[in-house]
């Protein structure tokens, strides 16, 4: 009787949607942080502290800033849908999108000049094109991801109070997607 007892309130004790939808999040974001914390020791490894002269420090730090920026506009639409203001998280999400965009144009321009400074083949060349095109390719998957969200929330009634954890998921995955530009940064324009 005991047994049956314990296994019926098992049964009972279980997590909903949102905290599984939460807990795996989590967990995909510390997988990334090991793809990003190999790329990060790389650098070091391979090439220790040096680093060209020829790095655009200006460009660096405005794409930098670009990014950053994007971290609170991409909040700003987060806590808009948690309150049901669609019309401002719907401008905020635009916002991001746009000052995403602009990132990645930055660092196309800075790879045009590091082609001709430090190209692919070199030692800090390789380093620099590998972990600036896959933090690139997250950026790019993160403003898809953001348009897909933004698409969502143009349908009335699809986020709002009770329901934002499409919207609170994708800005998780923007926050960490500028969080480990905040450690590439340093370390490839920074260190020396």
């Amino acid at each position: 009787m005991a047994i049956a007892a314990r296994e019926a309130a098992h049964a009972h004790v279980g997590h909903d949607r949102l905290t599984i939808n939460r807990i795996g999040l989590w967990l995909f974001l510390l997988s990334e942080t090991f793809l990003f914390g190999a790329l990060l020791s790389s650098r070091y490894f391979l090439q220790g502290f040096h680093r060209p002269d020829e790095v655009n420090q200006v460009l660096g730090l405005a794409i930098t800033v670009v990014l950053l920026a994007s971290s609170l506009s991409a909040y700003r639409a987060e806590t808009a849908a948690a309150h049901g203001d669609m019309a401002r998280f719907r401008r905020n999400m635009l916002l991001t999108i746009g000052m995403g965009a602009l990132f990645l144009v930055g660092v196309g321009i800075e790879w045009a000049e590091a082609f001709r400074h430090f190209p692919p083949h070199t030692g800090y060349g390789s380093v620099f094109f590998t972990m600036t095109g896959i933090h690139a390719a997250h950026v790019l998957s993160g403003i898809l991801l953001l348009g897909l969200v933004y698409r969502l929330g143009r349908r009335p009634g699809r986020f709002g109070p009770d329901n934002y954890w499409g919207v609170e998921g994708v800005v998780k995955y923007w926050h960490f997607v500028d969080v480990a530009w905040v450690f590439i940064y340093p370390t490839l324009y920074l260190v020396r």
